[in-house]
């Protein structure tokens, strides 16, 4: 046999070693959260975890053991069939459950045995999750980052994109939340991922970047939506430079036009998400906008929305929590477009 514990912290700096990542969880359990690169081959899926489980507790151990056994033997044999027989002999897997034990154990026990080189993680996911949150820190306090300040509508996603495109290192909390950060911010059809799952992805990408060159950021608060930022991360992008993101009030309406166009085709949906607003504006405000949206004038809305709700906080709350945003360099695209934010994006890569 073949198979071979190891840290997760040391599994985590070999993962580009390892053949296949294989996460021998239930398939919830991976979609909460998982290692990078992981494929999911449940060793008991959603359903029979929960069998088990009941039988655990209704019954005994002892019948839910050998009924999970049972039931591990028979998934083991499928994936065995489905994905192992064209593997050559020098595959070697890394393989991991919830805490390293019976499902993994399982699981790398029969690969082993065919002659295969397993390795196993100790303590599993849980093991994995640690590691992730003590190294956070870390990575973030390595890295010089470039804060992009400016109003709501002002473009700020927009130049990230452009700048990601230019070659420049980018981390887009926003993209990686699934979420645009405001109280308007839910984007339909795409759920937020879990706060275990968000600090994997923030985490993937403080490792990838490379500490020699800046790493631009939008200036989030400290939740995206439902998920809270790292406070490692949130402490650093609060004391680094910023770039103030400068774009007319016409342009800053017609690209929030663009940008949430799903409001524009649903006004009911625009309506449903402007009663978030009620207890910051009042039952008056809030009704006479949705009247607005429902007789197709969105623009004023937005307009409005601008003017009333997001513009008066703006400057006092990006003084008080950026504390270099009072030495910020001033940059303006010529207007919304890609186009320009592009051109802007390439003057900011070449002067570094």
């Amino acid at each position: 046999m073949s198979v071979h514990p190891i840290p997760a912290a040391e599994a985590i700096r070999r993962l580009h070693e390892f053949s296949a990542v294989i996460d021998a969880r239930s398939e919830n359990e991976y979609a909460e959260d998982r290692i990078p690169g992981a494929v999911n081959w449940p060793s008991l899926n959603n359903e029979e975890r929960h069998v088990v489980g009941t039988l655990y507790k209704q019954v005994n151990p002892f019948e839910a053991r050998k009924r999970g056994a049972a039931l591990v033997a028979a998934n083991i044999s499928r994936h065995i069939e489905r994905e192992v027989m064209d593997k050559p002999r020098d595959w070697k897997p890394l393989v991991y459950c919830w805490r390293g034990g019976q499902r993994s154990g399982s699981l790398s026990l029969v690969l082993g045995q065919i002659g295969f080189r397993v390795s196993l993680v100790e303590g599993g996911y849980k093991a994995f999750r640690a590691a992730v949150l003590a190294e956070l820190p870390g990575l973030a306090e390595r890295l010089r980052f470039r804060v992009v300040c400016g109003p709501t509508g002002s473009g700020k996603t927009r130049l990230l994109q452009a700048l990601e495109a230019a070659g420049a290192q980018v981390l887009d909390l926003e993209g990686l939340a699934s979420h645009r950060s405001s109280v308007l911010g839910l984007i339909p059809g795409q759920p937020q991922p879990s706060q275990k799952r968000f600090d994997t992805l923030v985490w993937e990408r403080l490792r990838s970047f490379d500490p020699a060159r800046p790493v631009y950021v939008e200036s989030e608060s400290r939740k995206v939506g439902n998920l809270a930022v790292p406070e490692a991360l949130i402490t650093c992008m609060r004391a680094s430079d910023c770039l103030s993101l400068e774009l007319s009030t016409a342009e800053r309406v017609g690209l929030l036009m663009e940008d949430y166009d799903f409001f524009v085709r649903d006004p009911d949906f625009f309506c449903q998400r402007l009663e978030a607003l009620v207890q910051l504006r009042g039952h008056a405000v809030v009704e006479r906008w949705q009247a607005l949206a429902r007789s197709g004038d969105v623009e004023t809305v937005v307009r409005e929305l601008l003017e009333k709700h997001y513009d008066p906080g703006y400057a006092a709350s990006i003084q008080r929590n950026f504390s270099r945003f009072g030495q910020a360099l001033a940059v303006a695209p010529s207007d919304r477009s890609m186009g320009a934010m592009g051109a802007l994006a390439q003057q900011l890569a070449a002067a570094g």
